[in-house]
């Protein structure tokens, strides 16, 4: 009688190596994504003899704590201030303009410069200070 054991057959896979595998495809996956873009559209955009490139920079108004007005550092009168920020918007899409005021004016002064602004259809911007930190 033959009582030798019998050898088990595993039915273990190993599987250490997929996990670079998929790594690997997910990788490439990635990459190929993002170059393809779905969303092109072919145009045949019309030609014209001349050109223009409009430059977005914005105007800067400054009130000092005098009162004093200027306009991309050249000094100006309040009651020149809409005249010329008129000249200077003229003809421009989507105007902006950067409002500097001294902390120490009042109030009124600025309103009367937003009420130029939004005449004038000016997006203003507030320029402000960051505060310090109280440990420095």
């Amino acid at each position: 009688m033959n009582l030798s054991r019998r050898r088990k057959l595993s039915s273990h896979v190993e599987t250490s190596s997929m996990n670079d595998i998929m790594f690997f495809l997910m990788l490439f996956f990635l990459i190929v994504s993002t170059m393809v873009n779905p969303n092109i559209i072919k145009l045949m955009l019309p030609s014209a003899k001349s050109s223009k490139q409009m430059m977005k920079q914005p105007i800067t108004i400054s009130v000092d704590g005098a009162g004093q007005y200027f306009i991309d550092r050249q000094p100006t009168t309040a009651q020149q201030l809409e005249s010329e920020l008129q000249r200077r918007v003229q003809g421009a899409e989507s105007p902006t303009a950067v409002l500097r005021v001294d902390a120490s004016l009042n109030v009124q002064k600025l309103v009367d410069i937003l009420e130029i602004g939004n005449r004038l259809k000016i997006k203003m911007v507030m320029a402000t200070q960051a505060q310090q930190a109280a440990g420095k």
